[in-house]
């Protein structure tokens, strides 16, 4: 009976350990929401788009077993025509975060934080993360009432060093936007292939005249990217509450470009902005962008966003890699992303 044991004791012993690595190597799932946060800032817009928004939430793998604990928040920004429910994998995507999160903290490439990503697909495509009369008030909603919403309904640590901030594309603009105005917010930001960091008025005569020919926000919806595009940064940076029923102010005149619009469009690049708000980016923790080579128009912009900050001496991570605007965007969250959060925010 003892020799028969003896025999069998190295596949006893092989059964244990195979069972230890499946154990260790079990994929980690944290939990996804959607919730609607109400916003008194962009409550009374013009365009009469809802006050109400979705917000889609991931909350880590510990988040539910350990209720003592609280954690760091990452808030991130979805692009131009994007939604939240979508990159969360409500629906069918080109991506799916929280599953890319999981399998991270699975892989102890990142710590455990929440996700919070607002719905900012409006009447016009896309908020851009800015306030007018038109569209509301997007910046207080992001950076004051999501925040405090947040803060009193789920277990964070309540302050801008366990703060972050990052976005693609659109979701890169906003960062950039509200992470120069709101140093007291955030601690860190990540701008992945951001748009819109120049000055950008398209003059081509086709695109104008199929501007010109929207006359009703029912008809925002069928237009292409650049016409529903143009419209959008009209109305989040040349509203006009004089100019029913779109609220805003065209960058074309009958001879071309309207000088004075595309002045009032160009106050909101980044690019232009920089020198306002450097002493703001200064004072935060982390700073850190990318695009990818083949993502033309942005891949420039962000590189000379890079070379501005290095001219001021102000600390950053910039790369470029081999890539176009969306297909390597998973890969460098797993891979920058949230390896940059897990080390810049604080956690308990």
């Amino acid at each position: 009976m003892c020799q028969r044991a003896n025999s069998l004791f190295p596949y006893i012993l092989l059964f244990f350990l195979f069972a230890s690595i499946t154990t260790t190597a079990q994929q980690l799932e944290g939990r996804k929401l959607r919730i609607t946060v109400h916003s008194e800032a962009l409550a009374g817009n013009l365009i009469g788009d809802s006050p109400d928004r979705e917000v889609s939430i991931y909350l880590p793998p510990g988040y539910d077993q350990n209720t003592e604990k609280r954690y760091p928040v990452l808030y991130m920004l979805h692009g131009y025509t994007d939604r939240d429910d979508k990159w969360f994998g409500f629906q069918e995507h080109w991506i799916d975060l929280p599953s890319i999160v999981d399998s991270a903290i699975t892989a102890g490439v990142s710590r455990e934080m929440l996700i919070v990503m607002p719905n900012a697909y409006n009447t016009f495509k896309g908020s851009m993360y800015s306030s007018s009369i038109t569209i509301g008030d997007w910046e207080t909603f992001v950076t004051r009432e999501l925040v405090e919403y947040i803060d009193q309904h789920y277990r964070t640590i309540s302050d801008k060093s366990s703060r972050g901030l990052a976005g693609h594309s659109m979701g890169g603009y906003g960062t950039m936007r509200l992470g120069m105005k709101y140093p007291d917010v955030y601690s860190s930001i990540y701008l992945l292939s951001p748009c819109c960091l120049s000055t950008m008025v398209n003059d081509n005569a086709g695109l104008i005249k199929n501007v010109q020919s929207v006359k009703s926000k029912d008809e925002i919806e069928a237009q292409p990217f650049m016409v529903a595009a143009t419209l959008a940064t009209a109305a989040s940076w040349a509203p006009n509450p004089n100019k029913a029923p779109l609220y805003l102010d065209l960058p074309f005149s009958e001879g071309g470009v309207d000088e004075e619009v595309k002045n009032r469009l160009a106050a909101n690049a980044p690019l232009n902005m920089l020198d306002q708000y450097v002493y703001n980016l200064k004072r935060l923790d982390g700073i850190a962008m990318d695009a990818g080579t083949k993502d033309f128009g942005i891949y420039p912009t962000t590189k000379e966003l890079h070379e501005r900050l290095e001219a001021y001496d102000l600390p950053h991570f910039y790369e470029s890699y081999d890539g176009d605007h969306l297909n390597r965007i998973g890969e460098r969250i797993y891979e920058k992303v949230l390896p940059f959060f897990s080390e810049k925010l604080k956690f308990e």
